[in-house]
């Protein structure tokens, strides 16, 4: 299913318009976005899981994220 203002809203809390076309243009379901989430809040120990690093659309919404959130982005996640 693609991403809807509700399903961002529930994973990342609320963002603005700019940022939701960013992701939803990624073509990315909700749970790809939950994963990218994830690996941005905590990738250290999902490699120590074992985790395989992320690919595809999820490794594309982790790089979105991470710019938006990361260091040096312009929100702080968590």
């Amino acid at each position: 299913m693609a991403l809807t203002r509700e399903g961002v809203h529930r994973i990342l809390g609320p963002v603005d318009n700019a940022f939701l076309a960013e992701l939803a243009a990624t073509g990315a379901s909700e749970r790809e976005l939950a994963e990218a989430h994830a690996w941005v809040m905590n990738d250290e120990a999902l490699v120590n899981d074992f985790r395989p690093m992320p690919k595809g659309k999820v490794a594309e919404l982790v790089e979105i994220l991470h710019r938006q959130f990361g260091p040096g982005g312009e929100e702080d996640m968590g």
